[in-house]
Formats: C-alpha cells, structure tokens, sequence
C-alpha cells in the first residue's frame, strides 16, 4: 500500500515544522500579514497542522463548512489566497518535498479555495 505524503515527510512533527514556516513567510508579506492581527498564532498554528495533515491524507479531518465558517470573517481575496499558495509551495521545497509531493498539496490546498476566499 502505497504512503500518503503525510506519511512519507514524517507525520505530525515534520507538518508541524512546516506549518511554523510557511507562517513565518505569510507573517512577513505585506499582503497577507493583516489577516493575522489579534490573532492567537499558536492555536491558529496548532489547526493549521492539523488542516495541512489534512491534505497531506494524514488523520485529522477538516470539513468545507468548517473551512467557511473559519474564513468568513476575514475576507481574504483571490490575490492574498495566491499568493499563500505560492509561500506554502516554497515552504515545502525549503523543506525538499518532492516536486509532485509539493504539486498533490497544492492541488488539494486550491480544491479548497471556494471556500476560503471572500464571495462577491
């Protein structure tokens, strides 16, 4: 049987070290650092592990009503969700995941987009 990415790069403990960066690069954008204001960065760090093991097939699981219901509030544009996919993108090759490890999380990340971003 075949190993999911999450897997492959170690589970938790390496998702975790990932999360940690590619928050460092989202802190220190210009155009995504506003979405974290008066935000509790070790919860939101905490779910977003969880959320990335999610899409890496790992065990924790995140739903698309939830996904909105988290999102709602903020308001994030197409622009700033791009631009997050490119920091994860470069997170994950900081961290020497393979092309199409980093291409299956990506993929599954925009697959997601919907409801994330702002609706019109």
């Amino acid at each position: 049987m075949r190993q999911t990415v999450f897997e492959r790069y170690g589970g938790f403990a390496k998702v975790s070290r990932v999360v940690m960066s590619f928050y460092d690069k989202m802190l220190g954008s210009p155009l995504t650092a506003p979405y974290f204001s008066n935000t509790d960065m070790k919860r939101l760090i905490d779910h977003q592990t969880k959320f990335i093991a999610t899409v890496m097939g790992g065990p924790a699981s995140y739903t698309n009503e939830h996904l909105e219901r988290v999102h709602a509030h903020l308001g994030i544009t197409e622009q700033a969700f791009s631009e997050s996919v490119e920091m994860l993108r470069e997170t994950l090759e900081d961290f020497n995941f393979a092309d199409e490890d980093i291409q299956h999380v990506e993929d599954e990340f925009v697959s997601r987009k919907n409801h994330i971003i702002k609706r019109s």
